[in-house]
């Protein structure tokens, strides 16, 4: 709460609501069942498969009301293992340009996902990859 407050009294209300926020996390796994059992055994998560036309999983981590975000699992597609953080943006478009301007590399450009949003992966100008996410229930 304290920071919070103090972040109020630098910032005003209106840059803080502005600001993107990391809303999502993504784990692959080359043997899927194998790591959402280990993360439901070790940490209790809610692991249920996505009824979208991918194969995905649905990760939530807590309750609602608690601090922190959910996530999601897919199959590796990559060499190498990875976690994407995924951050909730107003325009996948906007962002993406942004992102180009600054240094950064569109990885996987605009998809829609289906019933959802908009998704765009980027890597930073240190090689970090992220994903951008407009909300867009129509996106087909």
């Amino acid at each position: 709460m304290h920071i919070w407050i103090s972040r109020l009294r630098q910032e005003s209300i209106t840059e803080v609501l502005e600001m993107p926020r990391v809303v999502h996390f993504e784990i692959d796994a080359k043997k899927p069942e194998k790591a959402i059992t280990f993360y439901e055994k070790i940490f209790g998560w809610k692991i249920e498969k996505w009824k979208g036309p991918v194969e995905y999983w649905l990760i939530t981590t807590g309750k609602e009301k608690e601090p922190g975000i959910d996530g999601g699992l897919s199959k590796r597609t990559e060499a190498e293992p990875s976690t994407v953080n995924t951050i909730d943006v107003t325009s996948v478009d906007e962002y993406t340009k942004k992102v180009k301007e600054n240094g950064g590399k569109i990885i996987r450009p605009k998809r829609a996902v289906p019933g959802v949003g908009w998704i765009a992966y980027f890597k930073d100008p240190e090689g970090n990859v992220w994903g951008i996410m407009e909300s867009d229930e129509s996106a087909r």
